[in-house]
């Protein structure tokens, strides 16, 4: 834009302008006042090139109109003559520069200055502006990191809480299950001692034999619990030569449910095993709340000897099925499934077999026993076993209870005749 009256000094200006310029100039021109403030509302000019003395209108006044609506516009003054003090006056006010018309080759190189000042600062202020944006995200995200690091501290403070708790849970726990533990084995050792003195009076039957032998392996169960507290479990285990079947038709008859027939001997924990198995039958009547729907099968494979307990109730979800072994671990769907299937596991895994728990077909669990089969030769070491092989199976004295065999070798002798049947 063009600030001048003169027709003659707006073509001179033009001239030198186009000439010199490498770039494409438009002009526009206004002659007064009105014109100029009417154009800055109308246009947004890159240059501002304006006449010092005007008839009615003046350079300086001019800026101040132009700086009011486009302060970053360059205005250049070209005029006839200025006295130095009034230029620099100017130059004070902001105005980018002056020329004087007499020297108007200096006017594109004025020009060139003036706008690669405009877009260096514009580029600075670009840039001071993304720096500043930036900052701005860079505290944003200070912000967040520091509200993340405040809450991780307080799930901190809270997961060590719990841990806490929860280490004062399970202390309770060992606490309860040892006083528990000790508090039962003194009704049971009083239990054995009635037991046995009520087969030395009234002789031996099966009933009482029956009795016998779950006491024994509740022994077992309080002894397991004991341990379970000092942090072991399923420790004590004597092997001997132990009739599978006739273990598996005892415990089905002690349940109520089908067992199988044959014989199959092998070696092993005859009370341990018989606990296993309990475990397993008990666990199958709670889910399927009745005895008919649990049998006892048994069937020999290559080196090993299959023992499986089926059921027909609601089955094992595939989610549980990793965990159904795992200390204290209950699914609701599996029943319970807590210190009864972990001792069975032990057991099983101390005998060299492996235990699991599948589908049956048509609806229900099966958990499946492999133990080793006896081997050919095991008669060869029998010396190793001692005379333990003529002893009865499950006539066996329960781990942590002491013996109550007399001096022939005969189960149920108790060695003293108190009054309460205490054992020695």
């Amino acid at each position: 834009m063009h600030l001048e009256d003169s027709e003659l000094d707006h073509e001179l200006v033009t001239m030198h302008v186009e000439t010199e310029l490498p770039w494409p100039v438009d002009f526009t021109r206004v002659e007064d006042e009105a014109g100029f403030l009417r154009a800055l509302s109308e246009v947004r000019p890159h240059l501002i090139l304006s006449d010092f003395a005007l008839p009615s209108y003046d350079g300086l006044s001019a800026f101040r109109a132009a700086h009011a609506q486009a302060p970053s516009v360059p205005f250049i003054i070209v005029t006839g003559a200025m006295g130095e003090e009034t230029a620099v006056d100017t130059l004070r006010e902001g105005v980018t520069d002056y020329i004087l018309k007499q020297r108007l080759e200096r006017l594109p190189s004025s020009i060139r200055r003036a706008l690669n000042e405009v877009e260096t600062r514009t580029q600075r202020e670009r840039a001071e502006r993304e720096v500043r944006e930036l900052n701005d995200r860079l505290r944003a995200r200070l912000d967040e990191v520091e509200r993340l690091r405040n809450t991780a501290e307080r799930q901190s403070q809270r997961l060590e809480i719990q841990a806490k708790q929860l280490e004062e849970a399970l202390n309770l726990q060992k606490t309860f299950l040892a006083e528990t533990s000790h508090e039962l084995r003194t009704p049971l050792t009083a239990l054995h001692g009635y037991l046995r003195r009520a087969e030395r009076e009234a002789g031996g039957s099966q009933t009482l034999q029956d009795a016998q032998r779950v006491a024994e392996n509740m022994t077992r169960l309080v002894n397991d619990l004991l341990q379970l507290s000092r942090g072991e479990l399923v420790q004590s285990i004597e092997m001997h030569f132990t009739n599978l079947g006739n273990l598996l038709r005892q415990v089905g008859r002690d349940y109520g449910v089908q067992a199988p027939e044959g014989n199959y001997e092998i070696v092993g924990d005859p009370g341990r095993l018989t606990q296993v198995f309990v475990n397993l039958v008990t666990n199958a009547i709670r889910v399927t709340g009745n005895a008919n729907l649990v049998r006892l099968e048994m069937e020999p494979r290559a080196g090993e000897i299959e023992v499986r307990v089926v059921d027909r109730g609601p089955g094992v979800p595939d989610a549980v099925k990793p965990r159904i072994f795992d200390k204290f671990y209950r699914g609701k769907e599996a029943g319970s499934a807590g210190l009864g299937l972990t001792i069975a596991q032990q057991v099983v895994t101390a005998h060299g077999g492996v235990i699991d728990v599948t589908d049956t077909p048509g609806g229900g669990a099966t958990f499946r026993v492999r133990l080793p089969e006896l081997e050919e030769d095991a008669g060869d070491d029998s010396d190793d076993l001692g005379d333990l092989e003529g002893m009865d199976d499950l006539d066996m004295a329960a781990p942590g209870m002491p013996d109550t065999s007399d001096a022939d070798g005969l189960p149920g002798q108790a060695h003293s005749e108190g009054p309460r049947g205490t054992l020695a």
